[in-house]
């Protein structure tokens, strides 16, 4: 069968009997297009899974953890008027599991993924069968079973290069809508693999690159990308086109967009990408594309990350010296600190870390060769956008927007693909900040 679309749907997309209801109304809306489904566990159960694990490796009472973990999805069947002993094998799976780890006081990475699979397992059960109450043609498949094989890192699986041909195969064998497991995969000897946390997105474009679709949508609980966050910006508005070197820096901020490790299936294979809300299907969305149009360039939005601190290391003994950059560098790899943006001189560099990560080892190292100073309460602004490489006069305005409000940039970073201007400012100016550009880049005339 070939297909035209993947949909991919979200914890919060399956989270509940009415979620799922409108799951299946939005799948059947595109049955003309025949769909591969690919679905995530429902909402917050990974997380329970991961936490079963560990009380039974501390050899806790499990017990209460897999009873919620249970009504959960009995609830949801109970709610779609589907049998709840649907999910049964998959709970008596997940106890004997638990209680082999209990048993053991061992919990290997081989198990850890079993255990963790078990969220999507059931997850596609439930979809599948309540796209086949309201009549369309459905059926649950584990990804294995869809043709995905990787390889034997368990908790960070990537797809073998046979792969694809699998999808391929397994997919003209089939008819009907496949409800897939996201996140999920098997390693050549049979053991159940995942593919680190955000898998199902990694999932979606796997099969979709393998199926070479027209489209693959990423169906979630927002509109789509935003000019800004709207809990902090009341005006932002959805944006309707990003290039993937756009996702890519948002994504650094934290912002609810794709991944681009993730995505790098779809964007070897140049298919596009829809970020959609499952509860406001009219809305269209936010497409993920390889390259604009003239017409669709701009700058797209302002993230933030609102809790960093700025290291500032200067030796002036190290001018015209090679090594003082790589010297930096192991300080921070040594003690495990990622650098987020880095500004340089010939004999200082400024670099910018999580507000959180333990800096006095790093220092010390520093201080060996250097002067050392440490700013906390900043915060990183970036604007991001392609037409940040040609507009110099949007360059111009974002620092005039600073000086109106009479705020000292800390450091400012442009980084080699121009399209984002990360600038650190004091964090208690952090939304005077973002409401200014806001204004002045998305809602002056």
């Amino acid at each position: 069968m070939q297909h035209g679309i993947v949909q991919k749907f979200g914890g919060t997309s399956v989270g509940s009997a009415e979620a799922i209801r409108r799951v299946g109304a939005i799948v059947g809306q595109a049955r003309d297009r025949a769909p591969f489904v690919v679905v995530s566990a429902v909402g917050g159960v990974t997380n329970r899974l991961f936490a079963l694990g560990e009380a039974a490796l501390a050899g806790g009472d499990v017990a209460e953890l897999a009873r919620d973990i249970e009504a959960l999805h009995r609830k949801i069947l109970t709610d779609l008027g589907l049998g709840p002993d649907l999910v049964a094998p998959w709970m008596a799976e997940l106890r004997d599991l638990a209680h082999g780890v209990a048993l053991l006081r061992e919990r290997s990475p081989r198990t850890q993924d079993r255990l963790a699979s078990l969220g999507e397992r059931m997850s596609a059960r439930i979809v599948a069968a309540h796209l086949a109450q309201v009549g369309l043609s459905a059926h649950p498949l584990d990804a294995w079973d869809a043709g995905l094989e990787t390889d034997a890192r368990f908790g960070c699986a990537r797809p073998l290069p046979t792969s694809d041909a699998k999808i391929r195969a397994a997919a003209r064998d089939r008819t009907g809508i496949p409800v897939v497991t996201g996140y999920l995969g098997r390693e050549p000897s049979g053991a159940i693999t995942t593919l680190g946390r955000g898998g199902s997105d990694y999932s979606a474009a796997i099969f979709g690159a393998a199926l070479s679709v027209e489209e693959i949508q990423i169906w979630t609980d927002v509109d789509g990308v935003m000019t800004a966050d709207p809990r902090q910006v009341k005006t932002a508005r959805r944006v309707p086109v990003l290039s993937f070197a756009e996702a890519a820096e948002l994504a650094f901020f934290g912002a609810k967009v794709l991944h681009p490790a993730t995505m790098a299936p779809a964007v070897r294979a140049k298919i596009p990408i829809r970020v959609l809300n499952t509860w406001r299907p009219e809305e269209r969305g936010t497409r993920v594309v390889a390259a604009l149009a003239a017409s669709e360039r701009g700058i797209k939005s302002i993230a933030t990350k609102g809790h960093i601190a700025a290291v500032n290391v200067v030796a002036s003994e190290m001018m015209f010296q090679y090594g003082f950059l790589e010297r930096i560098a192991d300080a921070f790899a040594r003690h495990e600190v990622v650098v987020d943006v880095i500004a340089t001189s010939e004999v200082s560099v400024a670099l910018t870390v999580d507000a959180a990560a333990r800096l006095e080892p790093v220092v010390e190292d520093l201080a060996t060769f250097s002067e050392v100073t440490v700013v906390r309460e900043l915060a990183l602004v970036g604007v991001v956008g392609e037409e940040l490489r040609d507009g110099l006069g949007i360059q111009a305005r974002i620092f005039a927007t600073l000086a109106e409000l009479g705020v000292r940039a800390e450091m400012a970073s442009y980084g080699a693909t121009r399209n984002n201007l990360s600038i650190v400012v004091p964090r208690e100016r952090l939304k005077d900040v973002v409401d200014g550009l806001h204004e002045r880049l998305f809602q002056a005339p």
